[in-house]
């Protein structure tokens, strides 16, 4: 691997976990933080150098690496999708790759993007690396185990949620008794979370129904998953998220799914008394 790094930074701590993780193995770290997302204090991180580029700025990010010398670069962060698809203001290089994409999703924007920088002699490395013990282990993770129906909840919410995936909508469904309350669409995984919490305060208000209001909440990679952008990701938000929505039980994919707290995260679910498993 070459001693410099180019990164490509969203929104949230997942920047700040890679950059670190990269200078502790000797790599210089050149970023290029996207305005409309990036956290500002990721210039306090050590980073040889931080460019702030805007979204739509694709010609600018080559030339910013390639002035740098990167020859390989990870995106690490999140980019919301309505931001991609309502905010964008592409410059020529971006357009003309938007005219040529046959499907407008986030897949086949990236994908294209990672392409182009290929072309431009910059290889996009996957997203989890130097992050690999981060990734959610297989089995119960938290000191309670999920219950007969959290594990109902989760067959069936794992179920829609691969078939969604496929199509790019969402990587989160939030189940209750084996029936799909919420989908993750544009909003993301925490608003989905809060929508069906809000859905099921709603349901319930006068209501006389002995069914178990406790949410699940099932988090996966989609098939054929690339790496390189759009991992799963939870943390301790999450757990908090999901505590005020009232869901008891969370299901990630082992060995595709970042932990960005670590620990933390587990130590928050077990306080809320929340049942993580990965699978």
């Amino acid at each position: 691997m070459a001693d410099r790094l180019g990164l490509i930074a969203g929104n949230g701590t997942f920047p700040f976990l890679l950059l670190d993780a990269a200078r502790a193995r000797g790599l210089e770290v050149i970023v290029a933080a996207i305005k409309e997302e990036a956290f500002p204090e990721i210039e306090q991180r050590g980073a040889a150098a931080v460019h702030w580029l805007s979204l739509g700025e694709l010609s600018k990010l080559i030339e910013t690496f390639q002035q740098a010398g990167v020859r390989q670069a990870i995106m690490a962060g999140q980019v919301k999708h309505k931001q991609i698809f309502s905010s964008i203001r592409p410059d020529w290089r971006l357009a003309k790759l938007l005219l040529s994409l046959r499907t407008r999703n986030t897949d086949a924007l990236l994908g294209a993007v990672a392409k182009v920088l290929a072309d431009e002699g910059i290889t996009l490395l996957d997203s989890t690396s130097f992050l690999e013990p981060l990734l959610a282990q297989a089995g119960v993770l938290t000191r309670r185990a999920p219950d007969e129906q959290e594990r109902n909840n989760i067959a069936y919410g794992h179920a829609v949620a691969r078939h969604l995936a496929q199509y790019d909508i969402g990587q989160t469904v939030v189940i209750a008794e084996s029936a799909c309350v919420a989908v993750e669409a544009m909003e993301g995984t925490d608003a989905a979370i809060e929508r069906a919490g809000e859905i099921m305060r709603h349901e319930s208000l006068g209501a006389r129904s002995t069914l178990s209001r406790a949410l699940t909440v099932v988090k996966i990679a989609k098939p054929g998953q690339d790496m390189r952008f759009d991992v799963p990701v939870v943390g301790v938000k999450t757990i908090e998220v999901m505590q005020n929505a009232g869901a008891t039980c969370l299901a990630v994919d082992a060995g595709r799914c970042l932990l960005l707290d670590g620990e933390k995260i587990v130590a928050a679910a077990d306080a809320a008394n929340i049942a993580m498993v990965a699978e």
